[in-house]
């Protein structure tokens, strides 16, 4: 079973002006020699951490990990209300990574993303295929209509009905209705006063974390509740799935051959309650030369044993498929 690379520390990072008056904080680390790699984080608005450094080699890869727009060290930060998420979208995002590249000299990258990481980086490979050596994808997650359903609006509460209260709670009674709770969480949300928008992000962020593991972590539904990351989490998820990742409906697997001739693992824990594997199946048959990994006793988070195992056996595959600059010298 194969375990976390050691901890690292990066060689260079910065604050990156993308524009609109957004800051994209981002590191490397590894060798800066190393095949570049960018890592793509969940939520949307979770962040990176240091633990995303260690799913590389660092001998072998130039490691590049970024916080999305608003989300972790990048500035303006959602965890301060009233910040403006008007420029904060998917196409955004996509433009984001492209800035992020040339101003790192970078000419073509693996790309690697869980849970909206993975929508991300479909979003990116299908807009720029030609910059994308490899995709590694975890816990698959698109925002058609029904994966959004699934579980934010009641399906998912069969599974984990004590859980399901907390994140009930906050929604007034009259409002608790089939098809309408992201639109509740919307209004809570965007309410100026820290009593209603507080403990509404609180419980957000709470029920994702309690879903996100087979087994319950305490750590992580502790982290999750944090005031000062549940904001920020909750405010761009909920702003994000309000407007359906500002994609068309089932956009990214009916675009998938765009990158069916880019080398691809797909990596799903079949116990996964947020992306259930149902979305994974789907980009399989879309992706049939795609590598996939159905991992049989695990959930979605990416330190899962099985899971965590499945994505480093892709990152030291991939390691040792050539290069852009070796790749361009037998052009």
């Amino acid at each position: 079973m194969r375990q976390l690379y050691p901890e690292i520390e990066p060689y260079d990072s910065g604050l990156l002006d993308v524009g609109d008056g957004q800051h994209v904080w981002w590191e490397e680390c590894g060798n800066p020699d190393g095949k570049p790699v960018v890592f793509l984080h969940g939520g949307p608005g979770s962040g990176s951490s240091p633990a995303h450094r260690r799913l590389f080699d660092p001998d072998r890869y130039r490691i590049v990990l970024l916080d999305q727009r608003g989300a972790g060290r990048s500035t303006p930060h959602a965890g301060t209300f009233g910040t403006d998420l008007s420029t904060n979208t998917t196409h955004h995002l996509v433009a984001d990574l492209e800035t992020l590249r040339e101003h790192l000299g970078i000419d073509r990258w693996q790309v690697f993303g869980g849970s909206w990481g993975s929508t991300l980086a479909l979003a990116y490979a299908e807009t720029h295929p030609d910059r994308v050596t490899e995709l590694v994808l975890r816990g698959i997650f698109t925002l058609r209509q029904s994966e959004l359903d699934w579980f934010y609006e009641g399906p998912a509460s069969n599974v984990l009905p004590d859980r399901w209260q907390g994140y009930l709670a906050p929604v007034p009674v009259d409002e608790r209705r089939a098809g309408g709770l992201i639109e509740a969480y919307a209004r809570l949300l965007a309410d100026p006063d820290p009593a209603v928008h507080g403990p509404a992000a609180v419980a957000w962020s709470s029920w994702e974390a309690s879903a996100i593991t087979l087994l319950p972590r305490p750590d992580l539904v502790e982290r999750y509740s944090d005031p000062a990351f549940s904001l920020a989490f909750a405010r761009i998820e909920n702003h994000y799935f309000v407007h359906r990742g500002f994609l068309d409906e089932g956009q990214l697997i009916r675009d998938a051959h765009l990158v069916a001739h880019i080398p691809t693992v797909i990596v799903q824990g079949r116990y996964d309650l947020c992306t259930p594997a149902t979305t994974a199946f789907d980009l399989h048959a879309a992706l049939p030369d795609a590598d996939f990994v159905l991992v049989d006793d695990a959930g979605h988070a990416f330190d899962e044993p099985g899971i965590l195992d499945a994505l480093i056996a892709a990152t030291d595959r991939f390691a040792e498929a050539p290069t852009a600059s070796d790749d361009e010298a037998t052009r």
